[in-house]
């Protein structure tokens, strides 16, 4: 593994409306532990020396910190308060984020990312400053037009996971852009600012956990 500091910011400020309940899903139990329980131990356990920051809504800061007492969770995190989108969430955790070395950017509720995929993610981005996980596209895919729908090529489409991994820099120059619409993921803020994005392979267990049936899936896929 490249000798670079390595950071990892857990953007967790879903809602829970798909999941039909008032319990924002990030703290939802899977496994006598909430989801983002699961996820910090992902990377813990890949680098035990990596910073985590975690970023929250304000208002969810104080039900984090009770779960952590109450379940004597112990793996060392830095919490942040989130900004009214995922893209200023982001850029408050790098305000927390060292200058240097590596930072890798991760959705709160993907717990089961696997440790060849973190890992891969890192060293890529440190050839090349960027690095997101891919898995391929297995089911037929439309293009939807003005005159209706058109299918495409599949095997030209990726489905695109986190972590996404940056040099330190680049992310953080990329962020200082003014925000734009088009800005779904920290790839399209890198490549906005002018930087290519590489691929490498994601693992198919890499689910971000939005409706019931995907928590289902997960309490499968942990047994």
């Amino acid at each position: 593994m490249n000798s670079k500091s390595r950071t990892v910011i857990v953007v967790a400020g879903g809602k829970g409306e798909r999941m039909q309940t008032n319990v924002p899903k990030q703290f939802l139990m899977l496994h006598r532990q909430p989801v983002l329980m699961h996820t910090l131990r992902r990377f813990y356990d890949f680098d035990r020396s990596m910073k985590i920051i975690v970023v929250l809504p304000e208002a969810e800061v104080e039900y984090w910190n009770r779960l952590c007492y109450d379940l004597e969770f112990g793996i060392d995190h830095r919490v942040i308060h989130g900004g009214p989108s995922r893209f200023f969430s982001v850029l408050h955790g790098l305000s927390a984020a060292p200058d240097t070395g590596l930072i890798g950017v991760h959705d709160g509720v993907r717990p089961l990312v696997s440790a060849e995929t973190i890992g891969a993610c890192y060293r890529k981005a440190a050839e090349t400053g960027a690095a997101v996980p891919v898995t391929d596209a297995v089911e037929s895919i439309r293009q939807l037009t003005a005159e209706g729908s058109r299918a495409v090529d599949r095997s030209r489409y990726k489905l695109v996971q986190t972590p996404q991994v940056f040099d330190a820099q680049l992310l953080k120059n990329a962020y200082s852009q003014e925000f734009s619409p088009l800005f779904t993921d920290d790839a399209s803020v890198v490549e906005a600012y002018g930087h290519a994005v590489d691929l490498v392979p994601g693992n198919v267990e890499n689910i971000k956990i939005t409706t019931p049936v995907d928590l289902r899936i997960a309490e499968l896929l942990l047994k």
